[in-house]
């Protein structure tokens, strides 16, 4: 479990990346580099008086609190901690825009503290863009991606997954009082009550979205949960409440996808990206090497 308690708010700071011999931070390495080519791609998720947070702001903050494994989460709890970050931000902004009304960044004591940080983060940048100049450089033929898939297509094993929708509430009572809602409705209009109900009833942080989870796998959400949405019917909904730690849970399954080998084309840019990665380390090595004979370290 990750606790976004730890979450450092302060000034926005580039993660340093140490570079070694074994490039054990390969993933790491490889996020840093994605955002840096990203940026112009950020979406605004919300404006704090003219301000805008995006998207990309708050992935950024996950995957350094998550040491780059957010993705690996249930969906529930990627959601929720999405929504947190997003609030931590608005947060940070508010607090922000009130200490530049204080006379705060007019201070000695800021200025020193600032021209600091500015070092530092100009030295982390300047490293993560001679790391992604060399990697765009690096180039993967068709045939190793073919070969690549072929040799591994284990690695590209889908497993069953749903789409689900749910309503959660604090008590069984008003849950059974959605299902009795819901109960009659079969088809679009069945579709259409349950998200019209997530979003007015819900209590979780999909409700703004008719309560939609998306895609996911067994294992991501908590065991009840899991063992009751793999059990149902595509465009059904569970007939009792379903409860959970965080309370009762109305569910819809909107979609279900059986256990199937992705397709080649649906994993050429992963693969390329592995491989190009196991080509950057090879010829990060090797650079690094060269500094090393040249420089002066005592």
């Amino acid at each position: 479990m990750f606790c976004l308690t730890t979450i450092n708010l302060k000034l926005v700071r580039f993660q340093k990346i140490i570079i070694q011999g074994n490039f054990k931070m390969t993933k790491k390495i490889l996020t840093s580099l994605l955002f840096v080519g990203s940026i112009a791609a950020a979406q605004t998720l919300v404006t704090v008086n003219g301000t805008p947070i995006t998207d990309q702001e708050v992935e950024m903050t996950l995957m350094q609190a998550t040491q780059g494994r957010f993705d690996q989460l249930p969906a529930d709890k990627q959601e929720l901690f999405k929504q947190q970050v997003l609030q931590q931000l608005v947060g940070k902004e508010l607090a922000y825009g009130d200490a530049k009304k204080s006379g705060i960044l007019n201070s000695k004591e800021f200025k020193t503290e600032f021209e600091k940080v500015k070092q530092r983060i100009q030295k982390d940048l300047a490293v993560q863009m001679w790391q992604k100049k060399m990697l765009d450089k690096i180039a993967v033929s068709d045939k190793e991606l073919k070969d690549y898939y072929k040799d591994n297509k284990e690695e590209f094993v889908q497993q069953e997954s749903v789409h689900a929708r749910h309503i959660l509430v604090k008590t069984k009572e008003e849950a059974q009082k959605i299902i009795a809602q819901l109960k009659s409705l079969s088809g679009m209009p069945l579709k259409e009550k349950f998200i019209e109900l997530a979003k007015k009833d819900s209590i979780g942080p999909s409700a703004s979205r008719g309560g939609d989870l998306g895609f996911f796998a067994k294992g991501q959400m908590v065991p009840a949960f899991d063992k009751k949405v793999f059990s149902m019917k595509v465009g059904s909904i569970t007939t009792e409440p379903v409860k959970t730690q965080f309370g009762y849970h109305v569910i819809y399954l909107e979609d279900k996808k059986e256990a199937a080998t992705r397709s080649f084309d649906e994993v050429k840019g992963f693969i390329e990206q592995r491989l190009k990665m196991e080509k950057f380390k090879e010829v990060m090595n090797k650079k690094m090497e060269e500094l090393h004979k040249k420089a002066v370290i005592k």
